[in-house]
């Protein structure tokens, strides 16, 4: 049976980061895959958020969602612009309903997003805000949640330790994430940055020797209902 599947990131480029093989692969066996993204993920790198003189900028990272989700077959693409890295400034139930919105009007079974102890202050709220859009009700269609981690923010919540117990290889896949990477031109950096291209193939390859194969995603199971 097909699955409908909902990748929910707080920034562009965690989406490929966390699970772009995966997507893919999911893709491939004829699942159907879209992605939500609720900040708009730039404008904290200047002192304040001065959206006018980074409107170049916003819509080159736009861009850039629609080509790296397009590169791996995600059907549906929604963006919100929830301010990057203050997340925590935003009621909490705005950010919920904007996932509830789009979770309505897709019907996902399952979920893939951020893990609950991420650095990232925008990762941790988008985990909280994904588990109560999502509460286990009469009439929910999600009945799986997973989270997954992102490099150059997870694995730097010292002491905090991904913990993962669900991984997925990518071995036919793996290209196809690093193909949508290549679109993040303004978010990739270069080696030894965790989310340099080789930085990243490292990891899938670190993760596949854990699960026995060449190349894997690693994710910590939250809920399924069976």
């Amino acid at each position: 049976m097909k699955r409908k599947i909902l990748i929910i990131a707080a920034h562009p480029d965690d989406e490929i980061l966390g699970c772009g093989g995966s997507a893919a692969r999911f893709v491939a066996e004829g699942n159907e895959v879209s992605t939500l993204i609720l900040g708009e993920g730039i404008t904290s790198r200047d002192q304040t958020r001065r959206r006018e003189l980074r409107k170049k900028d916003l819509k080159k990272l736009k861009t850039e969602v629609y080509d790296a989700n397009n590169a791996i077959g995600v059907k549906n693409i929604f963006l919100n612009d929830f301010p990057d890295n203050r997340f925590d400034t935003m009621a909490f139930l705005d950010i919920v309903k904007v996932i509830e919105k789009v979770k309505d009007k897709i019907s996902p079974d399952t979920l893939y997003t951020h893990c609950r102890q991420d650095l990232n202050i925008d990762h941790r709220i988008t985990y909280q805000a994904v588990l109560t859009a999502c509460r286990p009700l009469q009439g929910e269609t999600v009945k799986e949640i997973y989270s997954f981690e992102v490099p150059s923010s997870t694995e730097w919540n010292y002491p905090y330790a991904f913990s993962p117990n669900i991984f997925i290889t990518i071995d036919k896949s793996i290209q196809k994430k690093l193909d949508a990477l290549r679109c993040y031109s303004s978010e990739i950096r270069d080696f030894p940055h965790p989310r340099s291209l080789e930085a990243v193939k490292v990891n899938a390859r670190r993760w596949g020797s854990v699960a026995g194969v060449s190349y894997a995603e690693a994710f910590e199971l939250i809920r399924s209902i069976q």
